[in-house]
């Protein structure tokens, strides 16, 4: 029996604790308010911005993952959440008499600031133009710099059971196609996002990042359009790009999944269609 230690222990977390607990490991959801947690698992309360609230973690930790989020969309919910959080814990668990053997962070493709649709993969050049990519950074060399086992997961955009903001815009006919350059989406069904994060608790060697992908990335307006034909709605309209208009914070590339792959993970949704086809039959 292994314990697991889960910061941020919410929609990807959440998912991940139940395939430990089934496997026998004793987890600890931590979250600042820890309610409707897996049966199964410790919660404990905690807020990792509160050095002090860390200070009674119960023991032993085998491994930690860092799978925290914000609780807003600016700069400083950010910081505190990626970047002083992180800095917090790894504090304490570097105190501790026996340091956990692995702590996994979960990042996302954000670090990336390529535009043009380019492949991009771990050894790609990360200069993101967001602040969001840049604090995402500051905080994988936070951890990559801290002396514990440490190992970085890029997740794409993720999708699943209970986010159906996408396909309710589909249904309701609110969603757009822009004219120009093809703008590419990188996604990752919840569930996958989950196996690869219980794979890599379990890997013997892993390396220091993967990129945490499904196998096909994909023209947004090919995805929109495909989802209209499964939902019988109108396909999206085709409009005008708007120069004014906010660069998207996540780039526009398409991110390669050879390495986890090469780990021998198996994805449980291998695209788009897969995963979406399932989100839908759940709605049943």
């Amino acid at each position: 029996m292994a314990g697991i230690l889960i910061a941020g222990c919410g929609y990807v977390g959440s998912a991940l604790a139940r395939i430990r607990v089934a496997k026998g490991d004793a987890v600890i959801g931590l979250r600042r308010h820890p309610v409707d947690l897996p049966a199964g698992v410790v919660p404990i309360s905690a807020d990792l911005a509160v050095p002090r609230s860390l200070t009674d973690l119960p023991g032993p930790i085998d491994a930690v993952v860092y799978a925290a989020s914000p609780a807003g969309r600016d700069d400083a919910f950010y910081r505190t959440t990626y970047v002083e959080g992180l800095r917090n814990l790894i504090g304490v668990l570097a105190k501790r008499d026996v340091p956990p053997r692995r702590l996994i962070f979960v990042s996302s493709t954000a670090v990336y600031g390529q535009r043009k649709g380019e492949w991009v993969d771990e050894a790609s050049e990360t200069t993101p133009e967001h602040w969001s990519g840049r604090r995402l950074l500051e905080a994988e060399a936070l951890l990559l710099g801290s002396g514990l086992p440490a190992v970085v997961l890029r997740l794409g955009g993720i999708y699943g059971p209970r986010r159906t903001r996408l396909l309710e815009g589909v249904r309701q006919g609110r969603v757009s196609i822009a004219r120009g350059a093809p703008q590419y989406t990188n996604r990752i069904h919840r569930d996958d996002c989950a196996g690869i994060l219980d794979h890599l608790l379990d890997l013997d060697e892993p390396a220091d990042c993967y990129l945490g992908v499904d196998h096909e990335p994909e023209e947004e307006g090919a995805v929109l359009t495909w989802l209209a034909g499964v939902l019988g709605a109108p396909p999206p309209q085709v409009v005008a790009s708007d120069p004014r208009r906010e660069p998207r914070r996540g780039g526009n590339k398409r991110c390669r999944n050879d390495r986890i792959v090469a780990s021998g993970y198996t994805f449980r949704h291998p695209s788009y269609r897969e995963g979406y086809t399932a989100v839908l039959a759940g709605e049943r």
